[in-house]
């Protein structure tokens, strides 16, 4: 009997402490947990096409010799700001100067042949023909004494535009020609930029669809300024204006050039650097989700949608560009659905949370004041 009381006694506290466990990790087990949801509406949007784009001055003029020579002396460095007409580079011309003696003295030889046979036919001593001949050789040497005149002129070469000075290959002393591959240098007038951009066959469709007019020229000026976006990712903070665009694709590639200009009056851009240009795109009545709440998952766009029953299911979704901080969706959403906006990568299907909506910033219930006053106004 005894040993029975025993065994009972085991049993018992081995069910209480199972039980203990049990209420123990009950209490232990979490609940669901809130998340930061949002309700889908469709609203107005901008949408920004963005395209890369190589920098030029509004004028990039490559300094070539127009006579062969050394190098005597350069005036300019690298980056330095020049006028129209200042000087660049002096070419030696010893040899020129030697030719053009040569050439003066054929000019005054031949003018004393004319002055000495005119007076003979005057008098009919000689044939007219004679004169006429030494006539044409005293042209012939004065033209060749201007050619190498000029030549000399050449080696004062000097800027033919205002703008900055670009690289400087050629050190005082080099030989150059004129039919060497790489300029003097580059003077570029900065204090306005292009931007070239290309845009392929189905950019070039979505963009005449996009902008109103019976032509390319009436559809440009239907496009607002356009941004620049440079190389730290900041904005450039003038915007610019897309000015002309190819009429004709490039036959080998497909694309279509456009050119955007922008202001430089700080000197911030560059020729030869880049950037995107972004065209700014007004979108009616769309759908936007923060990317905060998109997973990309193989290749594909995912994100949770939550049930009337506080449980989440994940559903793919296409969008179509960004606006800001949000995606545009095309696909996969309805108005009115419930989606998470914070945390979707702890989600999983069938998990129940605790939705937290969004609240509305300060900037948020301002515009929507704003908003409805002017409706009232309209009203």
């Amino acid at each position: 009997m005894k040993t029975n009381h025993i065994f009972s006694f085991i049993i018992a506290s081995v069910l209480l402490a199972s039980c203990g466990k049990k209420n123990e990790q009950a209490q232990q087990a979490p609940g669901p947990m809130p998340f930061p949801v949002e309700k889908v509406v469709k609203q107005d949007a901008t949408v920004y096409q963005e395209y890369t784009a190589n920098l030029e001055g509004r004028q990039n003029v490559e300094i070539r010799p127009k006579v062969n020579g050394f190098i005597q002396k350069i005036y300019v460095d690298e980056g330095q700001q020049v006028r129209k007409g200042q000087i660049l580079f002096k070419l030696e011309t010893n040899t020129l100067n030697q030719d053009a003696s040569a050439a003066k003295a054929a000019v005054n030889a031949a003018q004393v042949e004319v002055d000495r046979l005119k007076p003979l036919v005057d008098r009919n001593i000689i044939s007219p023909v004679q004169l006429e001949t030494a006539k044409a050789k005293l042209a012939q040497a004065k033209s060749t004494y201007g050619s190498v005149a000029a030549n000399i002129g050449y080696g004062t070469i000097t800027s033919p535009v205002d703008g900055f000075i670009g690289s400087l290959p050629y050190k005082e002393g080099a030989l150059v020609s004129m039919s060497d591959d790489k300029p003097l240098t580059t003077v570029s007038d900065t204090r306005v930029m292009r931007a070239y951009f290309s845009l392929n066959e189905k950019q070039m469709i979505d963009f005449a669809k996009t902008f109103k007019g019976e032509s390319l020229a009436a559809k440009l000026k239907n496009v607002p300024a356009v941004s620049l976006l440079l190389a730290d990712n900041s904005e450039y903070d003038v915007k610019g204006k897309i000015e002309t665009v190819n009429g004709q694709a490039d036959p080998e590639t497909g694309t279509t050039q456009f050119r955007a200009e922008f202001a430089n009056p700080q000197a911030v851009l560059r020729s030869g650097g880049t950037g995107i240009v972004r065209i700014p795109v007004e979108v009616k009545s769309t759908i936007l989700v923060p990317q905060n709440a998109v997973l990309d998952m193989q290749g594909k766009q995912q994100i949770y949608v939550v049930g009337s029953d506080n449980k989440v299911k994940s559903r793919i979704i296409k969008t179509n560009g960004v606006s800001g901080l949000n995606f545009i969706v095309s696909e996969g959403l309805q108005e009115g659905e419930t989606v998470v906006i914070e945390g979707a990568s702890k989600m999983k299907d069938d998990m129940q949370i605790v939705p937290q909506p969004k609240q509305p910033t300060a900037e948020t219930a301002q515009n929507a004041s704003d908003k409805d006053s002017a409706k009232a106004t309209v009203k």
